[in-house]
């Protein structure tokens, strides 16, 4: 069954497009405020990575997340954030591929700046994925000078061995291995995570098995659930609670 997301006025949402050199294409956005803040406020920032077929309109669309982080501050449950969902391309896992498409330099080189001008706090983001997105939140958060200050991944696609992984999710086995979360788990040290995946998923044994070799295992856990929205509006609040926590400045 799916949580309901509260029945709350939801703070401004504002979209936008960018032409995108990293990625070669028009990228959409779209950011989600809390109520009584709006567009200029200095919020911290977590950005939503979609998953397979996703789009930047997910995070306020199926996810609901609008009303979520709408109900948690109304609550005080959180401090105050702000969500940012973006395009990252159809099964392109969020990795630089050989076509040239390069997501995490989107993100990184113009994405950040754009919500920087718009007066966000992008110092040290969190990141928040589902399915690929999940696996893109890991993955980015290893790269060189990442800087994220927490990742949430819900349900991440995890393929550990060659021939696991479904096309077109990566060019082939050597990008796979270029670009293997289970080897760059040590990237991970420091940051805090939060990793949730359904009992009946059908990544739940590699999810479970990357929970495990993590030291300290990360938040979240393995619970009733599929992979589908009906498990993600489940971990929702725990998850936006997760990131709120991480997001409060000391």
């Amino acid at each position: 069954t799916a949580l309901s997301p509260p029945d709350v006025e939801p703070g401004p949402v504002v979209s936008g497009t960018f032409e995108s050199a990293a990625r070669g294409t028009e990228v959409g956005w779209t950011t989600i405020y809390p109520p009584g803040a709006e567009p200029g406020d200095p919020l911290p920032v977590c950005l939503f990575l979609h998953g397979r077929s996703g789009h930047h309109t997910d995070a306020a669309g199926p996810m609901h997340l609008d009303r979520f982080l709408a109900g948690a501050v109304t609550d005080a449950t959180v401090a105050p954030f702000v969500i940012v969902g973006v395009d990252g391309g159809d099964a392109v896992n969020w990795h630089h591929r050989a076509d040239g498409d390069d997501p995490p330099a989107m993100i990184r080189s113009e994405l950040l700046p754009l919500l920087a001008d718009r007066g966000l706090d992008v110092e040290r983001p969190a990141l928040w994925g589902v399915s690929l997105g999940g696996y893109g939140a890991l993955y980015y958060a290893t790269l060189p000078d990442a800087g994220v200050s927490a990742v949430v991944a819900a349900s991440p696609a995890l393929w550990k061995n060659p021939g696991e992984w479904q096309p077109p999710t990566f060019d082939d086995d050597a990008d796979f291995a270029a670009t293997n979360v289970w080897d760059r788990r040590d990237l991970l040290r420091g940051i805090p995570l939060r990793i949730d995946c359904g009992a009946s998923d059908p990544f739940v044994d590699r999810v479970r098995e990357f929970r495990d070799s993590l030291d300290p295992t990360p938040a979240g856990g393995i619970e009733e659930g599929g992979h589908d929205d009906r498990f993600w509006s489940r971990q929702t609040p725990a998850e936006l609670a997760f990131v709120g926590q991480a997001l409060v400045r000391p």
